[in-house]
Parts: C-alpha cells; structure tokens; sequence
C-alpha cells in the first residue's frame, strides 16, 4: 500500500529526456510520412526541384556572369541548401506540438522536448538530403571541391540555429494569435526567398542594395558560407557576429514568451478550432 518513491540521479535524468527527444524527433520526421526514408527522398526532391529552378532561373535571366567565379551549381547549392535548412527549422518549430497539443498530456512529455524534437529531426532531413545530392552530383556531374568544409557546415549548422530561433517565436506567438501567426509565418518565409540574397554576390552589391539585405541574419550567413565554399571569394559586406548575437538574442526572447504562453494558455483555447 505504502511505497518509497525513488528520486533519479541527473545523469538518469538526463539519459531520459535525450532518449525522448530521440523518440520524439524520430515521430517528427515521419509525421507526414509513415516511412521516415520517404519523408527524407520528399525533402531530398523538393531542394533538387528549387536548384534545377533557380539554375535555369540564372540561366534565362543571363545571371551567370554575375556568380562567384567556379562551379556555377555548387554556387546556386550553397545558397538554396543554407536557405531551405534556415526555413525548414523555422518551419519545423512553428509545427511542432504545443503547450494545448493532447500529447502534453503525457509525463514526462513538456514543450522543450517537442521543440528540440523538431529541431533535431530537421537538421537531420536536412543534412542527410544535402550529403545525397552533394554526393551523386559529385560522382555523376562533375568532382566538388570545398575551399574550407568545416567552415561551410558551420554556417549551416547557424542557419538551422536561426531558423529554430524563429521558429520559437513563431511557436510562441501561435496560441495567441493563430490565424494571423500562421500568415506571418508563411510571409516570412516568402520574403526570404529574397531577402536572403541567395541570388545575390554580397560583393557585388552596391551599399544601397546591402542596406535591403544586411538586416537579415541569413543574408550574411549565406555570404559567409560562401566565402568557405570558395577559394577566390571572400565576404566583405557581411559578418559573422551579427547572425550569431541576432539569433541568440531571438532565441532567447522565443524561450521567454513560450514559457509566459505555456503558463497562461488554456485548452479551451483549441475548442472548435
């Protein structure tokens, strides 16, 4: 009848929420798929699908003379792939279970094991879709060559860091206002189809044209990326400190209103909706 209730140590404690955030991430990548090898081949396509489009885009509109001297695709693919992991984890956040979603209604299920799911789970579609095209562009097309690869990975390790920073936000904001979030959401990522100058040599710009830009993080992490994939380029209208403090001091004010929304949201919220 009486029972001693047994307090775990923190590393058990630990051990358990890693082991469910891996769980949990594993249902988010095959939450619209039911085989999670579909779900990345889905991803895999749809960032084939926008290179092929922004090729030919650069192509018809006579662009090319204005690219990063090199490989002219793996120009246009270090822009789309920062860019499609940027708003993927944006996306990925913002979709991810909230504090009046029913599968908080199970311990020890909480709001950041979700948010972290979800953010783990698209780095990972993200990265290993990314490594499929880089590697069968590499054996079918033509050798690639990366001036510095770890540097590269870093700027897109800091674009999946800002888009979840976002994406916090957005995540925050959707119990309140979830219509219009849903709208500011989608905006946000059809602005930056061009504003985050993928499209765009940094250098090349006049300063009017990097006063457009330079407000947004991508835009410089783009830029900064880069200057790691080639050799003969290095940024100059860009740098590395403003994303990084920009996405800290976002992620930190998302963190701060998903915990004042988790204490004040009610279930009655989601009634009828």
């Amino acid at each position: 009848m009486f029972h001693a209730q047994r307090k775990d140590s923190m590393g058990r404690a630990a051990f358990r929420i890693v082991d469910l955030i891996f769980h949990n991430a594993v249902r988010s990548v095959r939450r619209g798929h039911r085989d999670a090898t579909l779900a990345i081949v889905t991803n895999m396509l749809q960032t084939m699908l926008m290179v092929v489009v922004f090729y030919f885009l650069f192509d018809i509109l006579g662009l090319r003379g204005l690219a990063i001297r090199g490989d002219f695709l793996l120009y246009v693919m270090s822009g789309i792939f920062v860019f499609m992991t940027h708003v993927k984890s944006a996306g990925a956040i913002y979709g991810s279970d909230g504090p009046t979603s029913p599968m908080m209604q199970h311990a020890p299920m909480n709001t950041m094991v979700s948010i972290w799911s979800a953010a783990i789970s698209a780095l990972y579609t993200q990265s290993v879709s990314m490594m499929v095209i880089l590697f069968g562009y590499h054996l079918i097309w033509t050798p690639i060559s990366i001036s510095q690869p770890f540097g590269a990975a870093c700027m897109l390790l800091l674009a999946w860091f800002s888009g979840v920073a976002v994406g916090t936000v957005f995540l925050a904001m959707k119990p309140w206002l979830p219509g219009t979030t849903g709208i500011v959401q989608q905006l946000y990522m059809r602005v930056n189809m061009f504003a985050s100058g993928k499209m765009f040599v940094a250098n090349q710009l006049t300063a009017a044209m990097v006063a457009m830009f330079s407000w947004n993080p991508l835009f410089h992490i783009i830029d900064q990326g880069r200057g790691y994939v080639f050799i003969n380029y290095n940024p100059h209208n860009s740098n590395l400190a403003y994303p990084i403090i920009m996405s800290f001091v976002i992620l930190m004010l998302g963190l701060l209103a998903e915990s004042f929304t988790r204490r004040h949201v009610s279930l009655s919220w989601t009634a009828g909706r």
